[in-house]
This record gives structure tokens, C-alpha cells and sequence, in this order.
């Protein structure tokens, strides 16, 4: 019978049999969430398996128990929402009956529905179980899904994929029977981040597309053009939610629209960006130079000889010539700079704005440059046919927002043909003034080399004294001698050497010939005991083969170890500590001292000069200069001595000029000096007549 609760109309045997037929049950319960039913209607039991009675008892069956653990809090959130928003409610969930079998129920329901006593929920239950499974048997069986090319996949909100048509079976490798339960992530996901970008847009919004890359069963990529839907069998966020994935294979597409970008923007014989591309790039570093205040530069390059070898040859041999040239040009930059070919036998290479100055840029753009040259001088080999060819290189430096393209491909065009005029197989820059500056520089480091070659370079030697005045050594001083017998000192060209690498084999000179006059002298009774002091750069001191080099020049020379002194400098010692201090302790084992040359210009440390095996500090001559008028230098000064002094270290001052500058070293501490106050350096021959002369 209908509880005594609900409205009773006047057919009241008609309503009840209507509510014992109904293909569901009609329930009311409190809003105060413990799901206790006041009332429900004997249809409950052909969906529970439970009487009405189980649940209006008190204390009784609460409906939330048999409804499944995973559903009950989506039921009640679902609920919840409904009522928040003053709107009725459809939900979908799974309930356990009395015998154990899992069904699918779909409740309907609002605040008083019946019209029923106030704040009472009010609805209807009905076996959703035979739709649910319609569902599923539509999505998994229909034919025309099987049927479609693309790849069809629905997944859970685990990722877990349900359905597998047989278009991803082709598409991607996998069997529907090895995919299905697989999450869809970890099957095909190539990059986690973009799918779970995807994701969440479809949950947010409902749907997505775009282009993935998925991951075939073989290990290959495919790129497919995807759409993802977001599918409920009801409003509510109910369990039956999916994401319905449709994925369209556009592998070759893209393969095409790379091929169409590389007709587009590559050259079809070299394979080297083309004349479009370039200009692409050469309108943004501009740009970027404009904004950072950093400098790159251009370089045209135009083959010499090409027509003739194209003419001569065959366009056949032209064709495979310039396919060479490209490939030494790439391997003579950075990744991050541009080789394109402009067309014929006309290459260009852009250097990136990442330079602070425009020295600095014109600087990269000359070793750049001069690997060019170098590279394309070196014979080809074309099949059987071997062929030279040089190059013509103008440079123009990009700085500042005055250029543009245009200009800039003019400014580089004429600098080109500048290199043509200067006789070919050069570089020339466009820039009037850094052309001078570059080519001031160039010429000297030919004369440097020439001047090797031709035995230009001598070795003059400057005393050192103690306090009593006695010889007890000499600094050996590098001098270049020109052929009109004039000297050069090392102020003029040194750096030049430094930076161009001539140094390595200018001091491997220096020391033989200072090792040989050590020599000399060690076979004369009054100089036996001097000590000879070379300066050694930084560049040919980390050479990996200097301790073995110089072990050469002992068992040529003859010369007696202990009586060399090799001068370092304090930025020698700063950048690379471990193997300047490895060095000297392998020569330091043959019996050569050390002198740490300009010391307080440099940021030495206490801490690191305990660690190296140094025999003496040489103050620096900027110091002396202003000694006796400047309290800073003068305060330097006699800390370098205290410092030797505590550290047990010799301290020799040079550019001691005047006997004031020698009376304040002496009353500080310091006896043993080098300057003009004595003796300017002297030739060998000299030398000797001053060193035998004073003793």
C-alpha cells in the first residue's frame, strides 16, 4: 500500500496499482543526506531486490548503500549542484542489488516534484542497464565506425581506451584486442606534454583539435590531424563520460609541405639556404642588432676561377665544384651562422649579431674568413678530375640601425671586388677604417711570419744586479731587427703575434736561442753562475707539449737547467691553474726556477701562490714609475716585498731608473733590481764584455 504520507486522490486503488506497475519506483526522502527514504513505491524491489519496507524502516536501508563505492560521491555532488543551482537533477550510476548484480539506474528527481511536504526530494528511479549496454554495442559494433578510414578511438577519463577501430588498427599497428585497456598516453603519446594539453581543452571546453605526432607500433612517428570530443550519456558528470578521438593521417602532407618550404627556401643543387631565405635572415639580424646593440657580420664570396673550370669541364664539373664549395663553406662557421648560395658561383655567409663591438665582429668575420680562403685553396677532387679554385671575400660588419638589406648585400658586394682588385684569394672589409685596421694587421702578421723565416728576430739581454752591484743575470728581450737594421720592439707587435698564434713558435725561438747563449756563458768561469730570465706566453706555456719541447732544447744546447728562469704572468697563472702548476712541477724536477713576472697587476692569491713551485716576484714597472710620488704605488710595492719576504720568495723590481727609486727598494727590503738606473739591454756580445767587465 502507498504510505499514508503521499496525497491520496480520489482513486486511490488506481494510483496504486499504477505505482506497483510502474517500469521503475517513485521515492521521497529528506534533504539532510543520509538517503533514508519516507517513501518509495514496490518498483524499488525489481531494482534492488529489496522491499520498500528495507528502506522506510527505521532504522532501515539507506538507498546511498547500494549504490556502488566509485559512484556515491558523483551522486551526491551531482545532487548538491542541482539544488545549489534551483534546478531538478538526471543522474546516471550504477547500483548493487541484494543478489549481487551490478545495474544502471537513472534518477530523475528536484525538491518537491509531487508537490509533497516542503524541502522533500521527490523523484524517480528506472533501469538504465539494457540502454547503457545499447551504448556500448553501438560504439564498439557499428559498422560504418569499422568502416572509416581514419582512426576512430574512445578512451575513459583514465585514459584508458575503449573502443579501437579498425582505422587505427591500420593507422597505428596495434590490434583493437592489444589496445583496448591500454591508456591512450602511454600507447601513443610521443609528446606527454602536448596531449596533456589536449586533454584538459577538451574536458574544459568540450572539444579539441589540432595536430599530434602519435607513435606507431614499429617505433615510427605519424602526424595526424586530430579532433577530440568530449561524449556523456547525460548532463550530469556522470561515469559514462568519454573522449571520442577521430585522428587523420597526414604524414605525406607534411612531408609535401616540407618539400614545397624547401623548394621554396633552399637551393635544388647545394642544398645551402637560397637567395629568399637568406634575405629572410638577413632582415631579422638586422632587426636583432638594431634591439641588442650587438654586431655580426656579412660575407660575399665569389669564386675566381669557376668559369673557366665550368667552361672548360662541363657544367657537369661546375655543378659538382660548387656542391664541394658548399660543404667546406658549412664546416668553416658556427651552427648558428648562415651559408646561401645567391646563384652561379656566389655564396654568402651570415655571421649572427652576438658580438659587443664591432671590432669584436670584425674580428670573428677575419677568422672566419680566413678559413674560407684556406678551405677553398685546397685542391678538389671530382671524380677523376682534380681542380683549384680561390676566393674573393668582401666583408661588411652589421651594428647600429643605419643599414638595411639592401645596403648592407651593396656594402659586402663592393668589398668583394675590392678583394678581386687586391689580387684575389683575399678578403677585404667595406668599412674604410676597419679595412685599414684589419689590413694593417694582416700585413704585419705576414711580416712576422717572414720574419721567422728570415732570422730577423734577435735577443738582447738586460742585467740584473744586487745591492752590491754585481751581475748576477740577465732578462732576455725579444727585438726584430728589419732588413734597414731598424728595431722593433715588443709593444709593436706582440699582441699581433698573441692573438694570431705566431707566439708559439716565436717563443719556442726565443728560448733556444737564450738556452744556447746560457750555454755560452755557463762555459766561461766569471759568468758560470748568471741566471738567463725568458718570458714565456701564456699561449706556448699551455701548449701540451711544451715541458717535452723544451726538454729538446736542453739536449741540444747543453745548457745546464738551473740557470734558467722562466718569466710567467699572474693571468697565466689565474686561467688555467691546474695545468700551469703540472708544467712547472715537471720542469721544476729538471732544475728551472720560476719568476712571476708583472706581479700586482693581476688578482694572484695568497692562497695561489703557495701553491706553485715560485723561486721569485718581479714588481712591475708601471709601479716603479710613480714610487717615490704616489702613496698607492709606494704601498704596493712594499707589500709585494713583505709578501716574498713572508713567503720566502726572491723579489727583483725592473724599470728601476733612478737612484731614489733603488734607495726606497732597498730600505723596504728589496736588493736585486733590473732598469736603465744600470744597464738597457745589451747584445750578447755586449753583455758579456758588461757581465766580465763587473766582475
Amino acid at each position: 500500500m502507498p504510505d499514508p504520507a503521499m496525497p491520496e486522490p480520489a482513486g486511490a486503488l488506481s494510483l496504486s496499482l499504477l505505482l506497483r506497475n510502474l517500469p521503475g519506483a517513485v521515492y521521497r526522502c529528506h534533504n539532510d543526506g543520509d538517503w533514508h527514504f519516507e517513501f518509495v513505491s514496490d518498483g524499488v524491489e525489481k531494482l534492488t531486490g529489496y522491499s520498500p519496507a528495507a528502506f522506510t524502516a527505521r532504522p532501515g536501508l539507506a538507498f546511498g548503500d547500494v549504490i556502488v563505492p566509485e559512484d556515491r560521491a558523483m551522486v551526491q555532488g551531482a545532487v548538491a549542484l542541482a539544488l545549489a543551482q534551483g534546478r531538478s537533477y538526471q543522474i546516471t550510476y550504477r547500483i548493487r542489488t541484494a543478489g549481487g548484480e551490478q545495474r544502471w539506474i537513472c534518477e530523475q528527481g528536484a525538491l518537491n516534484l509531487l508537490g509533497g511536504p516542503p524541502g522533500m526530494l521527490e523523484g524517480f528511479l528506472s533501469d538504465f542497464t539494457r540502454l547503457k549496454q545499447a551504448d556500448q554495442l553501438v560504439l564498439e559494433q557499428a559498422s560504418f565506425l569499422q568502416r572509416a578510414r581514419d582512426a576512430i578511438i574512445a578512451m575513459d577519463m583514465q585514459s584508458c581506451i575503449s573502443y579501437w577501430n579498425h582505422g587505427a588498427e591500420r593507422l597505428y599497428g596495434w590490434s583493437a584486442q592489444e589496445a583496448r585497456g591500454k591508456r591512450f598516453c602511454d600507447l601513443l603519446s610521443d609528446r606527454r606534454e602536448s596531449y596533456q594539453e589536449a586533454f584538459a581543452h577538451t574536458l574544459h571546453e568540450g572539444e579539441w583539435s589540432g595536430e599530434l605526432t602519435h607513435m606507431r607500433r614499429d617505433g615510427s612517428a605519424v602526424v595526424t590531424d586530430t579532433r577530440w570530443t568530449l561524449l556523456a550519456a547525460d548532463d550530469a558528470l556522470g561515469a559514462g563520460q568519454k573522449i571520442l578521438v577521430i585522428g587523420t593521417d597526414i604524414s605525406e602532407r607534411k612531408l609535401n609541405e616540407a618539400r614545397i618550404f624547401r623548394l621554396a627556401f633552399f637551393d635544388h643543387l647545394t642544398d645551402l639556404p637560397n637567395r629568399a631565405n637568406l634575405l629572410d635572415h638577413l632582415r631579422r639580424a638586422l632587426l636583432g642588432s638594431a634591439r641588442t646593440r650587438k654586431c655580426g657580420a656579412l660575407m660575399f664570396c665569389d669564386l675566381d676561377n669557376f668559369k673557366f673550370i665550368n667552361d672548360s669541364q662541363g657544367h657537369a664539373a661546375g655543378d659538382l665544384l660548387l656542391q664541394a664549395v658548399a660543404r667546406r663553406l658549412e664546416h668553416c662557421v658556427r651552427e648558428a651562422d648562415m651559408v646561401a648560395r645567391l646563384g652561379g658561383d656566389e655564396f654568402v655567409v651570415l655571421i649572427q649579431p652576438v658580438e659587443d663591438s664591432r671590432d669584436l665582429a670584425a674580428g670573428q668575420a677575419e677568422t672566419v674568413a680566413g678559413k674560407v680562403v684556406a678551405a677553398l685553396a685546397a685542391p678538389f677532387q671530382l671524380g677523376e678530375l682534380n681542380c683549384s679554385v680561390s676566393v674573393s671575400i668582401g666583408v661588411v660588419t652589421l651594428c647600429g640601425t643605419q643599414d638595411t638589406v639592401e645596403s648592407t648585400l651593396r656594402q659586402a658586394d663592393a668589398a668583394m671586388y675590392q678583394a678581386k682588385a687586391a689580387g684575389r684569394n683575399t678578403f677585404r672589409f667595406h668599412d674604410p677604417a676597419v679595412q685599414a685596421a684589419w689590413s694593417a694587421r694582416a700585413e704585419l702578421e705576414r711580416d712576422l711570419r717572414r720574419a721567422l723565416q728570415r732570422h730577423e728576430f734577435v735577443l738582447h739581454y738586460q742585467p740584473q744586479l744586487d745591492r752590491t752591484g754585481r751581475v748576477i743575470g740577465a732578462e732576455a728581450l725579444l727585438r726584430w731587427r728589419l732588413p734597414d737594421g731598424q728595431l722593433r720592439y715588443p709593444g709593436e707587435f706582440i699582441r699581433v703575434a698573441e692573438e694570431s698564434g705566431i707566439i708559439v713558435e716565436i717563443g719556442s725561438w726565443a728560448l733556444r736561442t737564450a738556452c744556447a747563449e746560457l750555454a755560452r756563458w755557463q762555459r766561461v768561469p766569471e759568468t758560470a753562475a748568471l741566471s738567463m730570465s725568458v718570458n714565456v706566453s701564456a699561449r706556448q706555456f699551455t701548449e701540451p707539449g711544451f715541458a717535452a719541447m723544451l726538454e729538446g732544447i736542453f739536449a741540444y744546447t747543453g745548457v745546464q737547467p738551473s740557470g734558467l728562469k722562466l718569466e710567467l704572468t699572474e693571468s697565466l697563472v689565474i686561467t688555467d691553474f691546474t695545468h700551469t702548476a703540472h708544467t712547472m712541477a715537471t720542469l721544476k724536477r729538471r732544475g728551472v726556477s720560476f719568476s712571476l713576472d708583472d706581479f700586482g697587476t693581476g688578482y694572484s692569491s695568497l692562497a695561489t701562490l703557495r701553491k706553485l713551485p715560485l723561486d721569485q716576484l718581479k714588481i712591475d714597472h708601471s709601479f716603479m714609475r710613480d714610487v717615490l710620488t704616489d702613496q698607492n704605488d709606494a704601498s704596493i710595492v712594499r707589500s709585494i716585498i713583505a709578501l716574498g719576504d713572508s713567503l720566502g720568495l726572491q723579489v727583483i723590481a725592473e724599470g728601476v731608473e733612478t737612484t731614489g727609486q733603488r734607495k726606497f727598494l732597498a730600505d723596504a727590503g728589496c736588493h736585486m733590481y733590473q732598469g736603465y738606473l744600470y744597464q738597457r739591454a745589451l747584445s750578447a756580445e755586449h753583455f758579456m764584455q758588461y757581465a766580465r767587465g763587473l766582475h
